[in-house]
């Protein structure tokens, strides 16, 4: 799409079609993270060893890391609205199968090896399918909206995934007391539902001519600042995900059903502070690389402190902190690497973006409980010295760079 026609394009809160993606991301993230919510009784019910519940969890991240710019190079190639339709009814189907498997094992008692085995099949096809909705929605939003105004953009879609983290645990708790596969199949009404509004509000555009195949690699000396900074924010974002839980334990001194209740407060705090910062950053008109030091700096403040948490609403109060921070930077870190591409480039850029934070979702688990194991602040003391560094890199850019828009 040429620039002139995104120029034209409506402001993101009025976009039909950012609201459309919009949909989507919510019932993604909020289906995902209810089972992810549910995963350690569900796992304890069928007879599965927390290894198996974790690697059932790590086969989304492998699966979407594996996928996204493969998705992201056919959206180049064959259009936007394909790939995201094509996306949407494979995660729909597959997150239908998973659930159904999940069902099956609680009400039949299924041996283990095949409990694990569909759970962390399911799984894969979970996150291999969904992989295509940031990887072409990032594109059609660079497509249709000019630089200057991408970040706000790619916020006001973040801003459905910060939704889904808040409502995907809370509807797990909520709905678990009637049973735990309630939960996964009253979330599984929802991505149909995104299915139909995209097919409805996204419009078909014309294939775009297919690029050459060695036209991105992913070392392209142009995306490899946005895609480090991509990494390092989902790596540590990771982190912090799989060692809350202990931290509360054995930092806290917490009893289980407490430390608990004190991470899961903690997570749906960081989904509040996510929607906020997001919302935020929607109205504000600072540029992509400004907006990363910022929040960087801010999130490992947050992350930092946590290492001198002695109580649950002290923990809750760094993550709601280093999630604030964080909202600023995944919006941020997506336009700065659309903005480093040209017009016939957006797809794979997308989806190398989506390959290097699904590379901090496999390895950010993995490093966190190797550190943990050393030491219970290490890993949140790792993160912020990581979060720093990116912050210094993104102010030491060029001041051409650093400059905040233009008008509109």
């Amino acid at each position: 799409m040429t620039r002139d026609h995104a120029a034209g394009a409506p402001p993101p809160q009025k976009d039909r079609v950012l609201l459309a993606l919009m949909a989507t991301t919510f019932s993604g993230s909020m289906a995902m993270m209810a089972f992810v919510a549910l995963i350690g009784p569900i796992a304890r019910v069928a007879g599965l060893a927390p290894w198996q519940a974790g690697m059932a969890v790590s086969a989304s991240g492998v699966m979407w890391m594996l996928g996204a710019r493969p998705w992201g190079l056919a959206s180049d190639r064959h259009g936007r609205r394909p790939v995201l339709l094509v996306g949407a009814l494979g995660f729909t189907l597959s997150y239908w199968a998973l659930c159904l498997m999940i069902d099956a094992t609680l009400r039949w008692e299924l041996p283990e090896g095949l409990a694990f085995l569909g759970l962390a099949l399911g799984r894969a096809l979970v996150g291999g399918t969904y992989a295509a909705i940031p990887a072409a929605s990032g594109a059609l939003i660079a497509d249709r909206v000019p630089p200057e105004r991408r970040a706000a953009a790619m916020a006001l879609l973040g801003t459905g995934s910060g939704a889904g983290l808040v409502v995907g645990p809370a509807l797990a708790a909520l709905l678990a007391q009637y049973g735990l596969s309630v939960p996964l199949l009253f979330t599984a009404a929802l991505p149909p539902l995104a299915l139909l509004v995209l097919w409805r509000l996204v419009p078909a555009q014309p294939a775009q001519p297919r690029p050459p195949r060695k036209a991105l690699p992913l070392w392209d000396p142009r995306l490899r600042h946005p895609l480090l900074t991509g990494f390092t924010a989902m790596f540590s974002v990771a982190i912090a995900q799989v060692t809350i839980g202990f931290y509360a334990l054995d930092r806290l001194g917490l009893a289980p059903d407490a430390a608990a209740e004190a991470a899961g407060t903690a997570l749906m705090l960081v989904g509040l502070a996510l929607v906020l910062s997001q919302a935020l950053a929607t109205r504000l008109r600072i540029a992509p690389a400004r907006m990363i030091g910022l929040g960087t700096l801010v999130a490992a403040a947050g992350f930092g402190s946590v290492a001198l948490a002695t109580q649950g609403w002290m923990l809750g109060a760094c993550y709601f902190v280093a999630a604030a921070g964080m909202g600023w930077v995944f919006p941020a870190f997506s336009a700065m690497v659309a903005n480093a591409v040209g017009p016939q480039e957006q797809g794979g850029a997308a989806g190398a973006a989506g390959a290097a934070q699904g590379l901090g979702m496999v390895l950010g688990p993995v490093a966190g409980s190797l550190l943990y194991t050393l030491g219970h602040s290490l890993p949140y003391l790792l993160v912020a010295l990581m979060l720093l560094a990116v912050s210094l890199s993104m102010w030491g850019r060029p001041a051409a760079t650093m400059a905040a828009p233009g008008p509109r």
